[in-house]
């Protein structure tokens, strides 16, 4: 059963059909022609994998997203981070990743986040002398802190496949998106050195504050989400339903950019956009069953417990199979497809729940951006006009920057379980 699930998987995903498919239908054939199951189950598996009180929270992280985009909140976001950035060398660079940390605090998505972002900053960069490699590039990755930095789309997946609690898992993710946000940032601000390329002027303190004043709503939004979490005021879900009526109030009666058509037009492209996450999920924990009622997880933790014997090892095998599963399919799929089989055997070397998922969502968000199958290489592509192929070369320098940024969360686990504590999760 195992052998013919995973060989129609790879077949059906390398003649380029969705992903969703490839798993839902290897899945159904899995279980008509190699199990006693009946056929039906397939369907009541599949509405069980989205029917999860933790995933409620998704589609309106997503549908606020798609709000502070239309009505002006992303922008002035952009330019209170400019205001920060415009004294250093590298300012644009600078820029680019900061705002990208910020709107990763407001959208949860990465690709959300490089399309917003890029289509902004990447003329600027290229007007400010850096080349096409490098400005496509810190596109692509500095997105991808979108998914580590909370509200975290992926850590609701994780939360939702393993009970670990999301409100600890979005404040663990702090310390991490601080370390690879300012990895970034730092080789930024050596490239900027290294080829000569100068400030944009001086810091202004005035227009700091004009500007600070301007998106004050706007970084209203995490304080709202990540503070009422960490007080208790009130869970992840709510949190996610507040930020939704405080965006569309902001943006329709403060900054006035968002009228009824521009919001009828955010609710078609949200529900396209959570009809799209929701039937993978399904799909994939579909997948994640059939697997389940072959013993995979039973036979996989023997397996690795027969050859593993320190935490270690454990952590280096759980980063490689992440980063290749990252390269090939969405974060989300991976999580509900790997999760099921890896969890137990991760706790019992002692891997603490909320670092483990910490950690695994640091290795998709480099997946984000790692050929051959990386999401956020096409979107940049969109974004920029340049091939995927021509993308690829410059993501180089920006993969080795964050494997050492992964490296060091992996390792320290007090980067993610620091806050976790103070909040008592």
């Amino acid at each position: 059963m195992i052998t013919f699930l995973i060989i129609s998987l790879f077949i059906m995903m390398g003649i380029g059909v969705p992903i969703f498919v490839a798993l839902s239908f290897s899945s159904i054939m899995a279980t008509v022609f190699f199990s006693d199951f009946p056929i039906g189950i397939t369907v009541q598996r599949l509405l069980a994998g989205i029917d999860k009180f933790s995933l409620m929270s998704m589609p309106f992280y997503i549908f606020a997203a798609n709000i502070m985009e239309k009505g002006g909140m992303s922008r002035r976001l952009l330019d209170w981070v400019d205001s920060i950035f415009g004294s250093f060398s590298g300012s644009t660079a600078l820029t680019t990743q900061g705002a990208c940390m910020f709107f990763g605090a407001l959208s949860g998505s990465s690709p959300a986040t490089v399309s917003a972002i890029g289509a902004l900053m990447y003329p600027e960069l290229l007007k400010n002398n850096y080349s096409k490699s490098f400005s496509v590039g810190l596109i692509s990755a500095s997105g991808a802190v979108a998914i580590l930095i909370p509200p975290s789309i992926t850590m609701i997946v994780f939360g939702a496949t393993t009970g670990v609690s999301v409100g600890g898992l979005f404040i663990g993710g702090i310390g991490a998106g601080l370390i690879y946000g300012f990895s970034i940032l730092a080789y930024s601000y050596y490239y900027a050195r290294k080829k000569n390329i100068p400030t944009l002027g001086r810091f202004n303190f005035s227009r700091f504050l004009l500007l600070t004043k301007e998106a004050a709503w706007s970084l209203g939004v995490p304080v709202i989400i990540l503070g009422g979490i960490f007080t208790g005021a009130f869970t992840p879900t709510e949190a996610a339903g507040v930020s939704v009526v405080y965006v569309i109030l902001i943006t329709s009666f403060v900054y006035r950019e968002l009228d009824f058509r521009k919001l009828y037009e955010v609710c078609i492209e949200s529900s396209v956009t959570i009809a799209q996450v929701m039937i993978l999920l399904a799909a994939a924990s579909l997948f994640g069953w059939v697997l389940t009622v072959s013993f995979i997880p039973q036979m996989a933790a023997s397996a690795i417990a027969s050859f593993v014997d320190s935490k270690i090892m454990m952590l280096i095998i759980i980063n490689i199979l992440f980063l290749i599963a990252g390269m090939f399919m969405d974060g989300s799929a991976a999580i509900m497809i790997l999760v099921p089989v890896l969890f137990k055997p991760c706790v019992d070397f002692g891997i603490h729940p909320v670092h483990l998922g910490i950690l695994l969502v640091s290795n998709i968000c480099i997946g984000m951006f790692t050929p051959p199958f990386g999401l956020n290489l096409f979107v940049a592509s969109q974004v920029t006009g340049l091939s995927v192929s021509k993308i690829a070369p410059a993501i180089i320098p920006f993969f080795l920057v964050c494997l050492i940024s992964l490296l060091i969360i992996t390792y320290v686990p007090a980067i993610s379980l620091f806050l976790p504590a103070l909040a008592g999760f």
